[in-house]
């Protein structure tokens, strides 16, 4: 999958991971690139650095009705980067209801799924393209102080091995990201090191271009999956004292 000359559309395209996409997407040689975004007004700081290059469009992918608008005046994308994400930093079982919960599972579960869902069509016209979805280590590994975030992305994971299979036949390329801790809004509440978006946007791309699977596109991803392997059952006792730590941090 080439990049040059794409057209590409980028969910929670306006800030943190999503924002690095878009740069990237651009310098790399995309011809246009919908940057995705619940306010659109959000995203115009993008549209004048590469004026019809970057197009701000509305698109809360909660919103059947946004996304197959989204679908209906985008037919021209060949690569589609599913990476809105929403953690509330609720627990499963102390949070006062699930509504939080359900509203992770929504954006980072069924919200790629419906995106998917709506591009597939398009992406075939197209000559089969790429889909990527921004995932996490939270994904491999379950972690608790991540309530219903770290099952969102276990679900993400799995969605993304049965909709790669389902679209071979039409050559898309479905791609999972498994990302660790990044410097955007959502990991604000985490110490120590911090990859930068750009970098994840920078192996994503390396991805599309080589036709990966699932990638791991950091040290903290890299380090989680081998921690799985060696020995799961010291990882998740690991995980579960971060319940009672006053701070989370990635431990470097």
């Amino acid at each position: 999958m080439k990049i040059e000359d794409s057209v590409a559309l980028v969910t929670g395209g306006n800030r943190g991971i999503g924002e690095a996409f878009v740069r990237a997407l651009l310098a790399a040689g995309a011809r246009k690139v919908w940057v995705g975004a619940r306010d659109p007004d959000d995203a115009v700081h993008l549209a004048a650095e590469a004026p019809a290059r970057a197009v701000p469009i509305q698109l809360d992918v909660t919103r059947p009705d946004q996304v197959t608008a989204a679908a209906a005046a985008c037919g021209d994308v060949s690569i589609l980067i599913n990476n809105a994400g929403a953690f509330l930093n609720q627990r499963l079982i102390g949070a006062e209801t699930l509504d939080d919960a359900r509203t992770e599972m929504e954006v980072n579960y069924f919200g790629p799924v419906g995106l998917a869902r709506a591009f597939a069509p398009i992406l075939a016209r197209n000559g089969g393209g790429a889909i990527v979805n921004v995932l996490s280590s939270g994904g491999l590994v379950a972690v608790p102080a991540m309530g219903g975030y770290s099952p969102s992305k276990f679900a993400g994971r799995a969605a993304t091995t049965c909709i790669r299979a389902e679209l071979a036949a039409q050559n898309t390329q479905v791609t999972a990201l498994i990302v660790g801790s990044v410097d955007t809004r959502m990991a604000a509440h985490v110490a120590g090191r911090k990859e930068k978006p750009a970098d994840i946007a920078a192996a994503g791309l390396n991805a599309i271009r080589r036709g990966i699977d699932e990638l791991d596109t950091d040290i903290m991803a890299i380090e989680v999956r081998a921690s799985l392997a060696r020995d799961p059952k010291a990882l998740e006792l690991g995980m579960a004292k971060m319940l009672a730590a006053a701070t989370i941090s990635t431990g470097r």
